[in-house]
């Protein structure tokens, strides 16, 4: 083992003595690595007052397998990057989120420390469950949408049985109701507490006319169809007495066409409400993408920031606030709220709804969607985590073969294609991991499924039961929260040409479920609820090649280690554990035992095997 596989600093919070510091205080800083007579001296390399500064740091602790080095920090300005120079007698090196380095790096990948951050405790243990509340549960009351009931856009809605199966756009324009509702979510909380989940995410819930509620209409009131505001008081009641959290859903990007200050604007164009949208050169009013049932608004306007936002009575505080008390907010295609054109007011927006959010609730959770690179809302000052399509579900998809959606285009249908190393992979995942502050890193939202993009177990061509495993043990073990979709634990039937396929009724038979993916959920849950090391331990990957990545999750003496890779025969691969001071392994869902002889795991692999290692390791 060389000198520059030897040396690492974690991004944990063992390696920080108070990871969210307020200003003013002192804090330890530390780096370990492997013992090596090599190391002359090592220097903590902070931007302090705008200049770099180097603080000497001392030897405070030598084990068997590592040595320790820190340093004090009084944080003194409200954010510090730095990286560290470890000294040879021979060469500098220096030491930053992307490694180790021979020359002077740009400060890109510093480590970070943000102070009087308001962070939300509870995240980094949670297993999240996502619900598209149309289609997981019907409780015993009255009051789903009926047949012919109404008419929006020309059509009207349809009342459909729960085994049937959703009618595409063009059929039922999103007006077919299966009729779940907040009392059938509150019904399977024993369910879903079994299979460790410990947060819900639920998708728009708010008075709408389509069966997405994406078209709001009233913002400040529960859909009485789904058990209106008295149904998500008792809902909220409930988890929060199991220890449960719960996130809403809600576009501020735009409203239904419907909503009063819309058809207030429509009726007259010098009213107050008329200057929430955008008004195009046309006369006509600008909408989201070009859906024309969804009109766009504008943040320019003070009054509606007040509405939303800014206000004591405002949105984001109403559900906040009693008698609700929700837990935190998902905001919808947040990369597109408050921009159009010439108006690019979304950083500064969410900087507002953030200190608002964080003057109800210190500890609520604030994410917003974003498919790709989303560093300009992860910096500590707006969202807590995004969607991260990014670095999770997107990468993921690439492994098992699946091309990419945003490569091929929104409309094109998804295709199998040359899957990704693992290499590429691991680069995918961390060139955003090593680039967001460290608090952020385990605060981001990790998912492979969603509303949005058809279950990927439902692509037959490049869907494999092996490898399946391998992404969603790797989705647990990413830095970060993960979450399921409502009926991947049990392999739910769909289509993969739209988005209605993927939004399918939950099946609740036993004899209709598939206990290959329930047994997998269900213990990655527990395990990642149960287990510091999968929380806010350190993240690196280990190994990859063309088909293969091992990665880990660790703390001073637990590791977990997740094997996934494609090969296509029998191989060894020699995974260098010892650098995590690994010293015996066994597998979760087998129980076989192995063996880190002179620091190297020599892991014999199978066809397609992938494996997820609980470690035990040595100072």
């Amino acid at each position: 083992m060389n000198f520059r596989q030897s040396i690492f600093s974690e991004v944990n919070n063992e390696f920080i003595s108070n990871p969210y510091p307020e200003a003013g205080d002192t804090i330890t800083i530390s780096i370990r690595m492997l013992k090596n007579r090599e190391v002359d001296k090592v220097f903590f390399r902070g931007i302090l007052n705008g200049g770099s500064e180097l603080i000497p740091m001392n030897c405070t602790r030598k084990g068997e397998t590592f040595v320790y080095y820190s340093c004090d920090l009084t944080l003194r300005q409200a954010q510090v990057n730095y990286h560290f120079q470890i000294h040879t007698k021979e060469e500098v090196f220096f030491y930053t989120r992307a490694g180790l380095l021979s020359y002077h790096p740009t400060e890109d990948h510093d480590f970070v420390i943000i102070a009087d951050l308001d962070y939300p405790s509870w995240v980094p243990g949670s297993v999240f469950y996502q619900i598209f509340p149309d289609r997981f549960a019907r409780g015993s009351r009255e009051g789903g949408v009926q047949t012919d009931e109404y008419s929006f856009d020309g059509h009207t809605p349809i009342a459909m049985q729960w085994d049937q199966s959703p009618m595409e756009y063009r059929e039922g324009f999103c007006l077919d109701f299966f009729n779940g509702d907040l009392s059938g979510i509150e019904d399977q909380l024993d369910y879903l507490e079994d299979l460790g989940v410990t947060a819900l995410f639920l998708n728009p819930i708010f008075r709408g006319k389509t069966n997405h509620r994406y078209d709001c209409i009233d913002y400040f009131h529960v859909d009485e169809h789904i058990g209106g505001d008295e149904g998500l008081i008792k809902l909220t009641k409930a988890l929060h007495k199991r220890g449960m959290k719960i996130i809403l859903d809600v576009s501020i990007n735009h409203t239904g066409t419907i909503h009063p200050w819309f058809q207030k604007a429509l009726k007259d164009p010098d009213s107050r409400e008329a200057k929430y949208y955008y008004r195009q050169p046309n006369g006509t009013f600008g909408c989201w993408m070009g859906v024309e049932t969804l009109p766009q608004l504008n943040y320019g306007n003070e009054e509606l920031r007040e509405t939303i936002f800014k206000g004591p009575d405002s949105l984001v505080r109403h559900y906040l606030k009693a008698p609700f008390h929700i837990d935190g907010w998902r905001f919808d295609v947040g990369n597109h709220t408050a921009r159009r054109d010439r108006d690019q007011f979304g950083n500064e927006v969410f900087r507002e709804i953030r200190k608002a959010v964080k003057e109800e609730n210190p500890e609520a959770y604030i994410i917003g969607e974003h498919w790709e690179d989303n560093i300009d809302y992860l910096l500590g000052d707006q969202w807590d985590g995004a969607m991260n399509y990014f670095a999770s579900g997107r990468p993921l998809r690439r492994f098992a073969g699946e091309l990419d959606r945003f490569i091929l285009g929104w409309e094109a249908l998804p295709q199998a294609a040359k899957p990704a190393s693992g290499k590429e992979v691991e680069e995918q995942v961390h060139q955003h991991f090593h680039r967001i502050p460290n608090q952020l890193a385990f605060l981001q939202y990790n998912l492979l499924d969603s509303h949005d993009i058809h279950r990927f177990h439902n692509h037959d061509k490049v869907f494999n039961w092996e490898i399946y495993r391998g992404m969603i043990i790797l989705l647990f073990l990413l830095p970060g929260t993960p979450s399921i979709y409502y009926g991947d634990e049990i392999g739910l039937n769909g289509t993969i040409q739209t988005v209605e396929g993927c939004r399918h009724p939950m099946k609740w038979e036993p004899k209709n479920w598939n206990n290959d993916f329930l047994n997998l959920y269900k213990v990655l849950a527990h395990l990642k609820k149960g287990e510091p090391a999968l929380q806010t331990g350190g993240y690196r990957a280990l190994y990859s090649d063309d088909e293969t990545l091992v990665y880990a999750r660790f703390l001073n003496e637990k590791a977990f280690l997740g094997i996934i890779t494609r090969n296509s025969g029998i191989k060894t691969i020699k995974v260098p554990a010892g650098e995590l001071g690994i010293i015996s392994a066994t597998e979760v869902f087998t129980g076989a035992d192995y063996t880190v002889i002179d620091g190297v795991l020599n892991l014999p692999l199978g066809p397609e095997e992938n494996l997820l290692l609980a470690c035990e390791g040595r100072l």
